[in-house]
C-alpha cells in the first residue's frame, strides 16, 4: 500500500508540474501578396478575353494569355537584416485567380521597410534541369531548345497585327537584353509592414500590362517575340518596372 500510496503522490506532483508549464508561442507571423492588374493610364482593371484599347499606341488588343514569374520574395527589417522566403518560385496566371494571392508563413515578427521581389526566374534555376511545382516545364514556360525559362508570356488577338495575332513569350537572363529584374518596393508613405503572430497583412501591388508596348509601340511593328533579344528585354524592362505597392491592407 505504501508502495501504491507513493506512486499517485508523485504522479500528482508531475500532473500538477505539468499544468503550469506554458505551451511554445510562436514569434513568427505570416503576409500574403495580391497581385491585381490595371489597364493603361486610366487605371481600368485588366479583363482577359476582352477587347481594350491601348491609349498611347492606338492598337485594340484581346488578351487570351497572360503569365509571369516572380520569385525569391525578401522582406528589409528596420534593423537591416532580410527575412527570405524558402524556394520562393510563383507562376502568376491571370487566367487562375487563386495564383494571384501568393503567402507567405513563418516571418519573424518585427517592422519591415521594404519588399524585395525577382521578376523572373533567377539564372541558377534557369540551368538547373527539370524542376518540379510553379518551375515544371509541363506549364509550358520553358525553352527545352534554350534552356531557360520564358519569364512573361502575352497571347492574343488584335486587328493590328498583320497577323490578327500576338504572341511575346519574353525570356533571356543573362547579358544586357536579361528579362529578369530583381526590385526592391517600398511601403507607401513610407509606412512599414508589421509582422505579428495574430496578423496577416496583406500587400496590394499593382501591375500594368498595357507597359508591354510603352516602348515597342503597335503590335504591327513587331506581332511575334519567340526569342531572347532586345525586343524581350525592353518589353519585360517597361512592365517589370511599372510594379509598385498601392496599398496594405491589416
Amino acid at each position: 500500500m505504501k508502495l501504491i500510496s507513493t506512486f499517485f503522490a508523485a504522479a500528482i506532483v508531475v500532473a500538477t508540474l505539468s499544468s503550469c508549464e506554458k505551451e511554445p508561442t510562436s514569434t513568427d507571423g505570416d503576409f500574403q501578396i495580391e497581385m491585381e492588374y490595371v489597364w493603361a493610364m486610366s487605371g481600368a482593371p485588366f479583363t482577359m478575353n476582352t477587347m481594350l484599347h491601348h491609349p498611347m499606341t492606338g492598337d485594340s488588343l484581346k488578351f487570351t494569355t497572360f503569365k509571369h514569374y516572380l520569385s525569391n520574395v525578401k522582406l528589409h527589417h528596420v534593423d537591416g537584416t532580410v527575412w527570405e522566403a524558402e524556394e520562393s518560385y510563383h507562376l502568376v496566371d491571370l487566367s487562375d485567380p487563386n495564383s494571384l494571392v501568393l503567402d507567405f508563413t513563418g516571418v519573424p515578427a518585427g517592422e519591415y521597410t521594404s519588399l524585395e521581389i525577382t521578376f523572373g526566374v533567377d539564372s541558377l534555376r534557369n540551368v538547373s534541369g527539370v524542376q518540379t511545382g510553379a518551375l515544371d516545364p509541363a506549364n509550358n514556360m520553358f525553352w527545352s531548345w534554350n534552356s531557360g525559362y520564358i519569364m512573361i508570356k502575352a497571347e492574343g488577338e488584335s486587328p493590328n497585327s498583320p497577323t490578327g495575332a500576338f504572341a511575346y513569350h519574353l525570356g533571356g537572363f543573362t547579358g544586357p537584353d536579361a528579362t529578369v529584374l530583381t526590385k526592391e518596393l517600398t511601403f507607401p508613405s513610407g509606412e512599414l509592414l508589421e509582422i505579428t503572430p495574430d496578423g496577416a497583412p496583406v500587400v496590394h501591388t499593382l501591375a500594368n500590362p498595357a507597359k508591354l508596348f510603352h516602348t515597342q509601340g503597335t503590335v504591327g511593328n513587331e506581332p511575334m517575340v519567340h526569342a531572347p533579344g532586345t525586343t524581350a528585354g525592353i518589353m519585360a524592362s517597361d512592365f517589370n518596372q511599372g510594379v509598385y505597392i498601392d496599398h496594405v491592407h491589416l
